[in-house]
């Protein structure tokens, strides 16, 4: 066994929804031949999903949910059925063994909570995981089960362990805010792209828990056109000010890569600096409050050839604390430039000239300031109230 574990099968391209959809799961695979290229992942650190069981996928979802995606994946789901549980629908559109390859992304992201919660690693990734959509009954947004939700679930139930879900892909972790909204020993943190014009339009700062989870419950919306500057002033704040406040005893994180400019489906102005610095500092917050103990999944990500397999590869870089590369891998380019649509990157960093100008910056970075003040403002008046403190 391996400090770091990394969660890997090719069943995780049986995942499909159609060669058209923005959803695509090359991108595994894209980001796992970086890796190779660089030499930075070894055989031993490969550990392999399982599919999770009916009763595992019913912590978080309704039998009926469950039963109906299985049908629907043999072609015996009515359209009218299909559309009452969100699937069959543009966004998640059925597809043949459609409940055995949504179990498999399940069950890879269980795996890692137990080689992490058993103590046989300190750190894993699953990058087929982080459809953080899913609701209890219903398919959303690209994402049928939500592995996220589920293993969160588990995490509790298996091992009582208080878990820190951090959420930075731009579109909100609706899913999983709402599963744990009424929850104090799971707490959310979701930094996005404000839902004014973005799906899934939830994730506003008022949205705080409920019950005994209110104040477990934390957004920081950000406008469109945010740059890395304002992006990780606010990830840094808000992450150490509610890992502080909460003191969990794991970290899971979502690991979107669509807050990226080139990102065709979000309105965001990041760079690749920002998914250099957001694994860093989850490992760093990892260690200085959970003894290490760090999960994380992929998610959203739709420039898979630009942008998702340097951003992704950037999350085991940070995990076996290698070094960042100046150049991506000839040998990379050479395999995957003739079934590429677009002209691949030649180093990790961004073009500085990568977009213009943004006119209304200023105006942008304070808006997103008063943002993360007003997210936090709870932290600072309730702190004492903290189970920990």
């Amino acid at each position: 066994m391996t400090e770091s574990a990394f969660v890997y099968s090719p069943l995780f391209q049986k995942y499909k929804f159609s060669k058209e959809h923005p959803f695509n799961q090359m991108r595994v695979e894209l980001a796992l031949d970086m890796l190779r290229s660089l030499k930075a992942i070894n055989d031993q650190d490969f550990i392999a999903p399982r599919q999770a069981t009916d009763e595992e996928l019913a912590l978080v979802h309704d039998k009926g949910f469950i039963q109906a995606v299985q049908k629907a994946g043999q072609g015996s789901l009515s359209q009218e059925e299909a559309g009452s549980y969100g699937i069959g629908t543009e966004d998640t559109p059925i597809f043949s063994g459609m409940h055995e390859a949504s179990a498999v992304l399940v069950g890879g992201t269980l795996e890692a909570a137990d080689y992490v919660m058993q103590g046989k690693g300190k750190q894993a990734l699953n990058l087929a995981g982080g459809l953080h959509h899913g609701f209890r009954g219903k398919a959303s947004g690209f994402c049928v089960y939500n592995d996220s939700s589920v293993a969160l679930k588990y995490i509790q139930k298996k091992y009582q362990a208080r878990v820190l879900y951090v959420d930075t892909d731009a579109h909100h972790g609706d899913g999983v805010q709402w599963t744990f909204y009424d929850d104090s020993d799971i707490c959310t943190l979701s930094i996005h792209e404000t839902g004014r014009y973005l799906f899934p339009g939830t994730g506003n700062i008022t949205e705080r828990g409920q019950g005994t989870g209110y104040g477990y419950s934390f957004n920081i919306p950000l406008d469109a056109f945010t740059e890395d500057e304002s992006w990780l002033n606010a990830y840094r704040r808000s992450f150490k000010e509610v890992v502080e406040y909460f003191k969990p005893d794991v970290i899971f994180t979502q690991n979107g890569a669509d807050a990226h400019y080139y990102d065709p489906l979000t309105h965001l102005s990041a760079s690749i600096d920002i998914y250099k610095e957001i694994p860093k500092l989850a490992r760093e917050m990892a260690r200085q409050y959970c003894g290490g103990r760090w999960i994380a999944v992929g998610g959203g990500g739709y420039d898979i050839w630009r942008v998702v397999p340097r951003a992704w590869s950037l999350i085991w870089l940070a995990m076996k604390n290698l070094p960042v590369p100046d150049a991506v891998p000839e040998e990379w380019i050479q395999k995957w430039q003739p079934k590429a649509p677009l002209e691949l990157p030649r180093f990790f960093n961004d073009p500085e000239n990568m977009y213009k100008p943004i006119p209304r910056k200023p105006e942008i970075e304070e808006k997103n300031s008063q943002s993360v003040e007003r997210a936090l403002q709870f932290i600072t008046q309730n702190a004492p109230k903290s189970r920990n403190s």
